[in-house]
């Protein structure tokens, strides 16, 4: 028996893009289930993953099912520590948690103001000031994770690791809606969007389903940014 991975929508669902990621970008093997946010399949789905109350949610090979998404990743790093999910570094894994835990916990006018989607790209979404504050916020630690792990590459903490896996659906927004990020974070978002996971990813949530009314913006489009 091998891993069951259920998410939602690809376009749309930030965390189960995180689930995913933790998998694919690893080389960990998966079988994986995909349902429709906002569908009676949805919940119908969810059922044959008990105790989960939302997507991404695995069934371990030995039939327990885990369903948030640090508790996933701590369960496959710890199953897999030869796979480089956290870094191996003492130092560089104690930063990448502290990143992965703020993320898994904050940014909420980030959220609320840029809902992730894959399918369309915005020229301007006229952030307000909390979302402009997340986006300080995050060019804060994000320096300050290259500084304290002395990474010099694309990634915040040395090679890739959980804690560019958590921050893959914020560079997602960032190109999306086309936020005023400076040129080290602008740098960041374009490593995401190379990254052959995410574009494997984002080619098939173009292809997923209908659109899901309940994502569209009444903003100016552009095109989607090249990587």
């Amino acid at each position: 028996m091998t891993y069951d991975l259920c998410i939602a929508d690809r376009a749309y669902s930030s965390w189960s893009l995180r689930g995913w990621l933790m998998f694919d970008a690893f080389g960990i093997t998966h079988d994986l289930t995909v349902t429709r946010l906002y569908e009676p399949g949805f919940a119908q789905t969810l059922a044959q993953y008990f105790p989960a109350k939302t997507v991404p949610a695995v069934r371990m090979p030995d039939g327990l099912v885990v369903s948030e998404s640090l508790a996933i990743a701590e369960e496959l790093a710890t199953r897999h520590p030869d796979a480089g999910l956290w870094p191996a570094d003492p130092r560089a894994r104690a930063v990448a948690r502290q990143l992965v835990s703020e993320m898994h916990a904050g940014f909420m006018a980030l959220r609320d103001h840029c809902p992730m989607n894959l399918r369309v790209s915005y020229a301007d979404c006229a952030p307000p000031e909390p979302v402009l504050r997340d986006l300080a916020r995050l060019a804060l630690i994000w320096d300050w994770a290259r500084q304290e792990t002395g990474s010099t590459g694309p990634w915040l903490c040395g090679d890739y690791s959980l804690a560019d896996v958590f921050y893959a659906p914020v560079a997602a927004r960032i190109a999306g809606y086309n936020l005023p990020v400076g040129e080290a974070e602008q740098a960041y978002v374009a490593a995401h969007l190379a990254h052959p996971s995410f574009r494997r990813w984002r080619e098939a949530s173009l292809s997923d389903g209908p659109d899901q009314p309940f994502y569209d913006r009444d903003y100016p489009q552009r095109p989607w940014p090249s990587a």
